[in-house]
């Protein structure tokens, strides 16, 4: 495949973040502190997991792939942001572009994958506890997460495919701070109406019907819960799908406030600031969200730091 056929640019210009040249040293520490914070926490549950045998239930075992997935869709946009945070510099090669686009759709099509996963576990968990260990087995959990990496590879692929097939005479400038998809379309001189279509297409599959399925899970889990008279029941419930409806409703309600919410003047600001959301802030708030709401999470730290101790 020939570069040249495809595009007259070899490389393109981020203008990253709407932020003052005098708030790039403050920003520059927030952002690196927030990618740290999101790769050593999702570290910290995927080694929990690891090493507690008690963590070893299905929903540990989609949470420690949500944890590796949030560490890898931060990495995809993160460290060259903050590279050209440090640099000054702006530009982004025409392959590590195109290379950002796919493994950014790759990673956001399996996180929507994983929480729908997650939300069928906890309908089956609390709609169906007698049997729950029977149907939610080893096999049908890595089958789940095999098929989330298939259909997001050949979604994301798809994408790929099409935007390299695109030529951009106009300009070369992205006003966003990592190379987005729909930020390429607009830069495109070629007909992007078959590229729109897939978009319009594919994002029923990996987004909508993701997201219905996780409202009929939890409009089962509701109506259990109100047949149940036991409080201790309804605190049990509440206790097992909190941490994941809080980290579904600030994933959703992110994209539904960047496609539903209107437009404004600094439409791209808004883009960028909600991209921010997306890439940084939730898989940051992920760990705080599993962890500090979760008392089988903190029991396991304890028991690794007592055993540390110990050892010690």
């Amino acid at each position: 495949m020939k570069r040249d056929n495809q595009s007259s640019v070899s490389e393109f210009i981020l203008l990253g973040l709407p932020i003052r040249p005098e708030e790039q040293a403050m920003f520059y520490a927030l952002f690196l502190a927030m990618y740290l914070t999101t790769v050593l926490g999702n570290l910290l549950i995927i080694l929990l997991i690891r090493l507690d045998s008690h963590l070893h239930t299905p929903m540990y075992f989609f949470l420690s792939h949500l944890a590796f997935t949030d560490i890898s869709f931060s990495s995809v946009t993160a460290p060259k942001m903050l590279m050209n945070m440090l640099t000054q510099s702006q530009s982004i090669s025409y392959a590590m572009c195109i290379s950002q686009v796919y493994f950014f759709l790759l990673f956001g099509c399996i996180d929507n994958f994983l929480l729908t996963s997650m939300a069928y576990d906890r309908y089956m968990a609390i709609c169906h506890p007698l049997h729950y260990m029977t149907i939610m087995s080893q096999t049908l959990c890595s089958l789940l997460v095999i098929v989330s990496w298939v259909l997001s590879c050949a979604s994301a692929l798809l994408h790929t495919l099409l935007l390299a097939h695109l030529t951009f005479f106009r300009d070369n400038i992205l006003p966003h701070f990592f190379c987005d998809l729909s930020a390429l379309l607009k830069l495109s001189s070629s007909d992007t109406s078959i590229n729109e279509l897939v978009i319009l297409t594919e994002g029923m599959v990996v987004v909508t019907l993701p997201f219905i399925c996780i409202l009929v899970s939890y409009g089962h889990i509701g109506a259990t819960i109100l047949k149940s008279s036991s409080v201790r029941g309804l605190l049990k419930a509440v206790s097992t799908c909190g941490s994941h409806l809080c980290a579904v409703s600030l994933y959703y309600g992110t994209i539904i406030g960047l496609y539903f919410a209107p437009s404004s003047n600094n439409t791209n600001d808004k883009d960028v600031f909600v991209a921010v959301m997306y890439t940084l802030v939730i898989p940051m708030s992920n760990p705080f969200i599993y962890s500090l709401r979760n008392q089988d999470m903190k029991g396991a730290l304890g028991n690794i730091l007592s055993r540390r101790t110990l050892s010690v």
